[in-house]
């Protein structure tokens, strides 16, 4: 059993990204570091971030552009940032034997496009320090003394410290351990805390025609949401077809509007396979297609029309008015805009948003006004400094989601 008496110059709860960052900085200050994970090892959640990728930043420099990301956030943002931003998590990792390659949508990942090593580093940069690191041992109980917290318990262990950093993480993946607790604790303290909703998920659907694409991925597609049948805003970009529905960079960076529409009543979309071409051009292109395949079948020339991959499950939206195994030469007019209508809006029935479980952020964690964001350091408890996915940022996919860890990790260690 650990010595229950032992004091801490800096105690982080949490050894997730922000957490990891926030205790190799404390100790890089020369200050007594202990790290505290409930799960067996550190960053689970990093280790899958990216899709095992790790999409460590994005590699937008303008700090008024990327900080136009976080919507009303962005002016709380501009001092941590200037302390730690971009650029300088590029050097943070690059200097420790991490290149990062950029790639599409600026998006910055290691050179080895491996997770794993994005956490070696981190895990690196703690053993340099010499931070205690107690992992398997969730914290219990928080205790405070005036608005001070005094120790913290896990278990029979008490550990106490000068000041405490929480990074305990959202509720997105909470197989990986992130299940929401410091959000009750941060309540107990007297924060306010706007309970989570999955922001970055793909879009559930009702159509039989998406899920029989599973798998499927169109890199320029436009979509269309409407609600109530009003049209409310369009999206351009790459969509991936799921076994439930939509996902993919286009739909992940729609879903918390979608989300806004569906309290309001149905949602429905369109999606757009041509979107860079008009009606009468993409009329044209069939002609052409036509013309050339009078005798054939129109099932067996219609992957000649529709984008790769998704022949037959378009097809089967036509059979009511044009049946797969019409002869090309006996499609009449109104058939072919109807091909063509169809094409630039395929229809989409949107039942709702995949849960926690396949959310890449949940927003959900305290507002910003209750944190001094120079320091990170919370306004009700004096010697407490909040960071990562505990804060209430909603933010998009592409690297914004672990700069605000590494920045606001950097800055409470910085600071505590």
């Amino acid at each position: 059993m650990e010595n229950k008496n032992q004091t801490y110059d800096v105690i982080v709860v949490g050894g997730g990204a922000s957490g990891m960052m926030a205790a190799g900085r404390a100790a890089e200050l020369g200050k007594k570091v202990l790290l505290i994970e409930k799960n067996k090892k550190l960053g689970e959640k990093l280790k899958i971030s990216g899709g095992g990728r790790c999409n460590i930043t994005n590699a937008e420099y303008d700090e008024r552009i990327f900080l136009k990301h976080y919507g009303k956030n962005e002016q709380f943002l501009y001092s941590a940032f200037s302390q730690f931003g971009v650029k300088d998590a590029f050097s943070f990792f690059e200097s420790r034997g991490l290149p990062l390659v950029v790639q599409a949508r600026k998006r910055a990942f290691p050179h080895t496009e491996k997770s794993l090593d994005v956490y070696t580093t981190l895990l690196k940069y703690l053993q340099a320090g010499k931070v205690k690191i107690i992992s398997d041992s969730p914290v219990t109980k928080i205790n405070t003394q005036g608005n001070k917290i005094s120790s913290v318990l896990c278990g029979k262990n008490e550990y106490a410290a000068d000041s405490f950093i929480l990074a305990t993480g959202g509720v997105s993946h909470p197989e990986t351990g992130s299940t929401g607790d410091g959000f009750g604790w941060l309540k107990k303290l007297g924060h306010t805390v706007s309970n989570p909703t999955p922001t970055i998920v793909p879009l559930a659907v009702a159509d039989e025609w998406i899920k029989e694409l599973a798998g499927v991925s169109l890199s320029f597609m436009k979509i269309t949401f409407f609600g109530e049948g009003k049209k409310k805003f369009s999206k351009t970009g790459k969509i991936l077809f799921t076994h439930f529905g939509l996902s993919g960079p286009l739909i992940l960076n729609s879903a918390s509007q979608v989300d806004d529409l569906l309290y309001d009543g149905a949602v429905t979309a369109t999606i757009d396979a041509y979107p860079d071409t008009d009606l009468g051009a993409l009329e044209k292109k069939i002609i052409s297609v036509f013309d050339k395949n009078k005798n054939k079948m129109l099932k067996n020339v219609f992957k000649d029309i529709a984008p790769e991959g998704t022949a037959v499950s378009i097809l089967s939206l036509l059979e009511d008015t044009v049946p797969s195994d019409t002869k090309v030469h006996s499609v009449t007019k109104e058939q072919r805009k109807r091909i063509v209508h169809l094409l630039k809006a395929l229809p989409v029935t949107i039942t709702g948003l995949m849960g926690f479980d396949r959310a890449v952020v949940a927003d959900g964690g305290i507002p910003l006004s209750e944190i001094d964001t120079k320091t990170m350091r919370s306004k009700k408890i004096e010697n407490l400094f909040i960071t990562g996915d505990l804060l209430h940022i909603i933010r998009p996919s592409g690297g914004y989601s672990l700069q605000l860890c590494w920045t606001t990790g950097f800055v409470a260690g910085n600071n505590a």
